[in-house]
């Protein structure tokens, strides 16, 4: 059963587990209860009510995504979705991480669950590359204290690299990624980002990839961002 959740795009097998004790899982009306319960070719599997089937196939898509974009499957602002950017396919995928309204850059997408997992984990340590421009120059201060780590309303933030490119931007690169990280520093020392692109996912360049425009990835660059270095991905991935 918890194979043919994450095939199913619904969830890692791990949380699939959650899934199927929190009573949201029924095949053929009823509720399931046992973790290897076998699913038929016949049977009906619903999450929440909802019907699946497992995906036919498994699309590792990265898109460049422009600004004014949200990173979800529905926004109740009417905002527009960077999913409506990627080309039509039969599965629905789903985003790997965020990127927030205003930023620009690479966001992965696929209906992988467990792929979706172990990319998110902490313990996978990916490096996320980020080139920040501001409307006004950017204090040496400020450099050398998002590099040696500083602390906001009691949040830890530190990049991994950080380098000067010029007076007013910035190569930035994170490994954990902190919910809106780079501009919470910036809005610390009274600074705002003109432009924030994030540049690279772990072994994914942004390169010459239009804005607006996906690409699948490469079978050595999923190889790479699928590696963690924990033994065991905890994580839950809930679509």
């Amino acid at each position: 059963m918890q194979v043919y959740l994450a095939h199913a795009g619904a969830a890692s097998r791990r949380a699939a587990e959650k899934l199927i004790t929190e009573g949201r899982v029924e095949v053929n009306g009823k509720k399931v209860t046992a973790m290897g319960e076998k699913v038929g070719p016949g049977d009906m599997v619903t999450l929440d009510g909802k019907p699946l089937k497992p995906e036919s196939r498994f699309h590792y898509l990265v898109l460049n995504k422009p600004p004014e974009f949200i990173c979800a499957s529905s926004d109740p602002q009417g905002r527009r979705l960077a999913l409506e950017l990627l080309p039509p396919l039969e599965e629905r995928l789903y985003n790997v991480g965020r990127l927030d309204y205003l930023s620009s850059g690479l966001i992965l997408f696929t209906n992988d669950g467990d792929f979706a997992a172990k990319v998110s984990h902490p313990g996978s340590e990916i490096e996320k590359e980020y080139v920040v421009e501001s409307s006004v120059p950017i204090p040496d201060r400020a450099v050398d204290e998002f590099g040696r780590g500083l602390i906001i309303e009691g949040v830890l933030y530190r990049a991994l690299e950080i380098e000067k490119l010029d007076r007013k931007s910035l190569r930035v690169v994170l490994v954990e990624g902190k919910n809106r990280e780079i501009r919470r520093v910036f809005s610390h020392f009274r600074l705002h980002p003109e432009k924030l692109q994030r540049v690279r996912i772990g072994p994914v360049k942004l390169g010459n990839l239009p804005e607006g425009q996906a690409r699948t990835l490469t079978i050595e660059e999923r190889k790479e961002l699928s590696t963690v270095k924990d033994k065991e991905v905890k994580k839950e991935i809930i679509w």
